[in-house]
């Protein structure tokens, strides 16, 4: 992974700008959708099209290219804030787009008459049709400006689905995009319990995210009473409820058991004040004497239904704070919107009366409850959240990861500052979080995190909204976004990446070595300590074998699933050689593939060039598309014909392909009936299409022309000896031929014998009277029976190809090999004979004819009704005579063994082992993936492997299961079998490997950074995110270990259950985390400061406590004439908690404190002290110097009479900045003492007249001893009065 900009780069602010009218009901995803083409002037659509319409309006777009080219135009200018834009179905859209271009496609012509209004039922949600199908993905939609969408209700009539989108600001980089799915409420009025209402279900209210909530509760109002606008109102938020109201009135009663807050309107917007979609609302109307409900007597959360309403019953569930007293990340975020409001507030100038608030109780009232487990708190699903929900399960179940924010540690180690961060916001989030999950005594069984997802999508605008997204891709973001704002690197240096030079194991030992430490000086967090590894990249060069060696990091690993998706299609393929059979060839190949590396496959199969061979789509007898490189076989269907021509010449599909003017001249050439009429017409085409190759001479000849045809026409009719004329090798040679004769002589028969030597039979029928015959009844027929009678020394030769079999047409069309179902036979295009063709064809200026056939001419071959039936058959599905329904089978070996493989890897299953197998699998690069040789010079289709260098402690593993090609989405649901215990890796890590290599070389391996080789590098799993369902869509959820109760637990939302480790192996699972089992602990750097953090704690808390002191020395404490001379508390060092300085008695205690009695005893002396577990820090010396001694001020209150007078307050001594403050009689002796303790180069400033800034590690010999145990005592909080200085 790597930590340099990303997408979740800061900083702006957000938009408040309001949505839509109340009456535009809408709901979708947030999509962000290109803006490309800005061909509009400046991007205003209102300038341009009053340059396009003029004075009449639509006068300009009468015709319907104009109106084609003007709508696309539109729809590709630039997106505003605050624009409304229309949402259509990309199916509607193509039909209309298919008309009025004159495109012609497999299903026929549509005619702009039969388009019909605007039809979105594809896509609108079978529920609601204001709202958008969840399941259908951004990118497959079509958006078109409100002036498109105007046109459209004009041209074809109103619509019957109406889905307006405003365009908003996502995030803190301000990115435009449709808010696809804005937020929808429920809507209730609240009534007297006494009152007899309707049955009548709620209304909902659709609004956007970066509405103001005064617009909220406006849309609130006006949509609920015709009698806002004249009578005084408020509006009621229901606390979070896992049953909400089904009806649309509710009583006094009911919304004191669920819990509510009044809103206060403001400017703020919906999602600044964490309204999510489905939260309910209540509309509260003012009687004449009161309101409805006494706001006094509403709890903030939901209460039993039995419970008193009047008295009740209140538990402290409240979660630890993260930031001290009152100024934890979830208080600042919900008094943004719980705040005390004023009680009355002017109205938009819409509603007359004022708007009353009222705060609310400040008191959480509940029945008790059991207290949960840490760590089994459920995460309530705000519309589509699942995959957010069921990653963060994972990654708070990290203990290791845990211990870290809960402990306090990632406070320390915020880096707001850090360009690629995000101003720690998601830091505090996160641990925010992580203190709801983990805190002791909770009786919710659920908590949902809206203060946690506007952060994200603050920063990352792409998980904005309530559709479904991608569990991985939140983790990857999360832990990206974590190590950026925890990052200890606070300027980052340039550091070059190393080069591979060639050498050894010790070489390689050294690049990897290198490009791990150059990575570590810009990057170094709790995520690369716990998450992050490092893997082996390997490019050989096919031409030169040029090995290129790098090492990256890398934080997830990606593991492919050996079974992939297959495409597979039967392929007709047709030889050059007319000597070979045409064949049907069965492929299997990855559906993602191009049909360049199916050329590359049959081209190996059938020992072919794959340059030289046409791949190309038929329908309806003639070619439909070019299967150039760019197409994906995934692309087609599983009815489509698919043909593959060897050609003796660079078939030209190649995108790599440069044309010469000496090129061959390919032609397709289709089959046809002469038509009734001669001049404009369609074509009535019949058989297979095929091409001929002819040179830059040939292509102005008709004869070759003629004739190259013919040559090709053999392998498709059985009379194929017939296009030909024929003569033995000397008229001398002919014999007289015996005609053998079966049965009564046929009346009126005649036999003839042609000049190759066949014996015919015409027969003549008995011709009716009249003046004319009909033709038609002669019929051919050969006689299968008479074989001529020829001597085995005698020779027939082939003088030419018989003239006259079909009429020659040419036709220019739009593009090569005339695809496409329409591209030609409609009125604009013309068939002209050859001679009329080559007539309008210029010569050259030496004199040479100019061919008469280009890259983008068609042939047609016209048979009249008796060649064809001679040569084919009559039709009508009886090709008697015809070779294009007859295709020999062919099953290449490698075929065969690929589906026996894959039925057998069917029955046994997949492994773990299996996808990291495939994971380190070599394979090619790809024609758009290439590698620069630096020795050929030349971009390379490299040989590619990855293997694993380095493992992390923490190792995540992503089951590659979605495949989001542009051709393709889908999942694969094949169950992979993983451990859950014992995950050895060992055989896979190159780190240990070459080690053991070194080490039975006799190589010192610590000289070269390496160690701990004999521990094996075993895993067990601790967290699953599984997801149900299919690609766009489905359901996330969780598994974990809990490390706490010592089992594992489900996570489906906000339901949490026991459950069994063997649930989690399922074939539903999608990212595993797996920790290492080692005998050391997890996390290095960060597990250090876990544990000093722990000790703090620790020392803060027993410090606390009466001590019992020895006897034997006594520190004599200051007297009452010393008041002003020194301060009487010094504050806790780093890594270590607040403590009380001396030893307080109960009589200086004060009456509210009531610790336990102190035992009888003398404090210990100054040499005991030194050993006290205050003192025993294993802080580096750097973390203690460069923390500030605060003493109090002695003007800002009166000092005590003695050292134990002043007692600490905790709390202000966990959070207050930590630093010394002296009266400015003891500034030069303290000074002094800290100079001569080595703190010379660290007393760099003095921030005021009493404090001192210690910015440095203090260096001191032994000759400094004595000053040491002075600072020591300093340390410990003895007076400064008591110090020898």
């Amino acid at each position: 992974m790597s930590s340099e900009p990303s997408s979740s780069s800061p900083k702006r602010a957000a938009s408040d700008e309001p949505f839509q009218d109340p009456s535009r009901a809408v709901k979708s995803q947030q999509s962000s959708v290109p803006f490309t083409a800005d061909r509009i002037p400046n991007g205003d659509i209102d300038a341009y099209m009053a340059e396009q319409e003029g004075s009449d309006g639509e006068a300009t777009l009468s015709s319907p290219t104009k109106r084609l080219a003007t709508v696309e135009e539109l729809s590709k200018a630039p997106m505003r804030v605050n624009e409304t834009w229309y949402v259509v179905s990309p199916s509607w859209y193509k039909r209309w787009r298919k008309a009025l271009s004159g495109e012609v496609d497999k299903e026929g012509p549509v005619k702009e008459a039969d388009i019909g209004p605007v039809d979105n039922s594809d896509i609108v949600s079978s529920t609601d049709a204001n709202d958008i199908n969840q399941n259908v993905a951004p990118d497959d939609l079509v958006y078109v400006p409100q002036q498109v969408w105007e046109w459209f209700t004009r041209w074809y009539g109103q619509p019957h689905q109406s889905l307006p989108r405003k365009v908003v600001a996502r995030g803190v980089q301000a990115e435009l995009s449709l808010e696809l799915h804005p937020l929808k409420i429920r809507m209730h009025i609240l009534s007297a319990d006494t009152a007899s209402q309707p049955e009548t279900p709620p209304r909902y209210a659709t609004v956007s995210s970066v509405a103001s909530v005064t617009d909220l509760v406006t849309t609130l109002a006006t949509s609920m009473s015709d009698l806002a606008a004249t009578s005084s109102w408020r509006a009621w938020k229901l606390a979070d409820d896992s049953r909400p109201l089904d009806s649309l009135y509710c009583t006094s009663t009911q919304l004191k058991e669920r819990g509510a807050t009044l809103v206060d309107p403001s400017t703020r917007s919906v999602e600044d004040a964490l309204i999510q979609s489905g939260d309910s609302f209540v509309y509260e109307e003012e009687s004449l004497t009161s309101w409805v409900v006494d706001a006094n007597t509403v709890s903030a959360q939901p209460v039993a239904a039995s419970a008193s309403t009047s008295e009740p019953i209140t538990t402290n569930s409240t979660p630890p704070k993260v930031f001290g007293s009152d100024g934890d990340f979830f208080s600042q975020m919900q008094a943004k919107l719980t705040s005390p409001a004023k009680t009355s507030l002017a109205a938009p100038s819409a509603l007359k009366p004022s708007v009353t608030i009222k705060p609310t109780s400040a008191t959480s009232s509940r029945y008790k409850a059991s207290s949960l487990e840490p760590g089994t708190l459920g995460l309530g699903n705000m519309g589509n959240t699942c995959f957010m929900n069921s990653a963060l399960q994972c990654l708070a179940h990290t203990k290791e990861l845990m211990d870290y924010f809960l402990t306090g540690v990632f406070e320390e180690e915020l880096n707001p500052d850090n360009p690629l961060g995000m101003q720690g916001a998601i830091a505090q989030a996160f641990g925010a979080l992580l203190q709801r999950i983990w805190a002791t005594g909770s009786s919710s069984t659920s908590y949902s995190p809206r203060e946690f997802k506007q952060a994200l999508q603050r920063f990352a605008p792409q998980f904005s909204g309530y559709q479904q997204h991608d569990s991985q891709e939140l983790v990857a973001f999360l832990l990206d976004g974590l190590h950026e704002d925890l990052n200890r690197v606070l300027k980052k240096p340039y550091v070059e990446k190393p080069d591979w030079e060639g050498g050894g194991d010790k070489e390689l030992v050294g690049l990897a070595n290198e490009s791990w430490q150059g990575y570590m000086r810009r990057n170094d967090s709790v995520i690369v300590d716990l998450f992050q590894g490092q893997y082996q990249s390997t490019l050989v060069c096919p031409e030169c074998e040029k090995v290129s060696i790098t090492f990256d990091p890398f934080m997830y690993l990606t593991l492919p699933l050996p079974i992939q998706k297959k495409w597979k299609h039967a392929i007709y393929y047709v030889p050059w050689s007319l000597a070979k059979p045409h064949v049907k060839i069965p492929v299997e190949i990855n559906r993602d593939a191009s049909f360049k590396d199916l050329r590359q496959l049959l081209g190996r199969w059938m020992d072919a060039d794959p340059d030289c061979l046409l791949t190309m789509e038929t329908f309806s007898s003639r070619f439909y598309k070019d299967l150039d490189d760019t197409c994906l076989v995934g692309e087609m269907n599983d009815n489509d014909i698919i043909v593959c021509f060897e050609l003796p010449c660079h078939a030209q599909q190649s995108r790599t392909y440069k044309q010469s003017p000496d090129d061959p001249v390919i032609i397709a050439v289709n089959l046809c009936d002469i038509p009734a009429r001669q001049a404009y017409r369609s074509q009535n085409l019949f058989g297979y299409p095929f091409v001929i190759v002819l040179d830059q001479e040939q292509a102005a000849d008709p004869d070759a022309v003629y004739e190259a045809i013919i040559d090709r026409l053999q392998r498709w009719t059985d009379n194929a000896r017939d296009l030909f004329t024929w003569e033995a090798t000397t008229p001398d040679s002919l014999k007289p031929v015996r005609i053998p004769l079966s049965g009564s002589a046929v009346v009126n028969s005649i036999t003839e014998i042609k000049e190759n030597g066949d014996v015919v039979t015409v027969q003549e029928p008995t011709i009716e009277e009249g003046d004319i015959t009909d033709e038609k009844a002669t019929v051919v027929q050969e006689s299968d029976e008479v074989p001529m009678e020829i001597d085995a020394d005698e020779e027939v030769r082939k003088v030419g190809v018989k003239k006259d079999i079909f009429k020659l047409r040419i036709q220019a069309c739009d593009a090569k090999y005339g695809i496409g179902y329409g591209s030609y036979g409609t009125s604009i295009q013309r068939f002209d004979l050859w001679e009329f063709y080559a007539s309008q064809t210029k010569d050259l200026p030496d004199g040479s004819s100019a061919p008469v056939l280009r890259e983008n001419s068609i042939l047609l071959a016209e048979f009249d009704e008796n060649m064809k039936a001679y040569y084919f058959g009559d039709g009508d599905g009886r090709w008697d005579s015809a070779r294009w329904d007859r295709w020999q089978a062919f099953e290449h070996p490698e075929y065969i063994a690929s589906r026996q493989a894959a039925a057998s890897m069917k029955n046994k299953g997949i492994s773990l082992q299996d996808c990291l197998d495939e994971f380190t699998r070599e394979e090619q690069l790809g024609a758009d993936d290439l590698w620069y040789c630096p020795r050929c010079k030349k971009h390379q289709q490299a040989m590619k492997r990855f293997d694993l260098w380095k493992v992390p402690d923490v190792l995540v593993v992503h089951l590659k299961r979605f495949s989001n090609s542009r051709t393709l989405r889908d999942k694969i649901d094949t169950f992979v079998d993983f451990p859950i215990n014992g995950l050895d890796i060992s055989p896979m890590v190159g780190e240990r490997q070459v080690a053991q290599r070194l080490v039975e070389q006799g190589v010192d391996i610590a000289q070269l950074g390496l160690s701990d080789i004999d521990e094996p590098l075993i895993y067990d799993l601790y967290a699953v995110d599984e997801h149900l369902g299919g690609l766009g869509g489905g359901h996330y959820r969780a598994y974990a270990y809990n490390d706490t109760t010592d089992k594992w637990y489900h996570f489906d939302d906000s339901y949490v259950s026991p459950v069994q480790p063997e649930a989690a192996v399922n074939a539903n699972a999608y990212l595993l985390f797996y920790k290492r089992r080692t005998s050391r602990p997890l996390g290095g750097k960060s597990h250090a400061m876990v544990e000093a953090a722990r000790t703090k704690a620790t020392v803060s808390s027993t410090s606390t406590q009466p001590v019992d002191p020895p006897a034997q020395t006594v520190l004599t404490p200051p007297t009452t004439e010393s008041n002003n001379s020194v301060a009487p508390q010094l504050a806790s060092l780093a890594g270590l908690r607040s403590f009380t300085d001396d030893w307080p008695t109960q009589s200086q205690l004060s009456p509210a404190s009531s610790p336990p009695p102190l035992d009888d005893g003398e404090p210990p002396s100054f040499e005991n002290a030194q050993f006290d577990s205050v003192l025993q820090t294993s802080l580096d010396p750097l973390a203690i110097s460069t923390h500030r001694f605060d003493y109090p001020s002695s003007s800002s209150r009166d000092s005590p009479t003695s050292s134990i007078e002043a007692l600490p307050d905790m709390d202000d001594a966990e959070n207050a900045e930590q630093h010394i403050e002296l009266d400015e009689t003891q500034v030069s002796s303290f000074e002094q003492t800290l100079r001569r303790a080595g703190f010379e180069s660290s007393v760099a400033r003095r921030s005021s007249p009493s404090s001192w800034s210690l910015d440095g590690p203090p260096t001191y010999s032994d000759d400094d001893q004595d000053e040491i145990e002075s600072v020591g005592a300093v340390r410990s909080g003895t007076p400064l009065s008591d110090i020898d200085v």
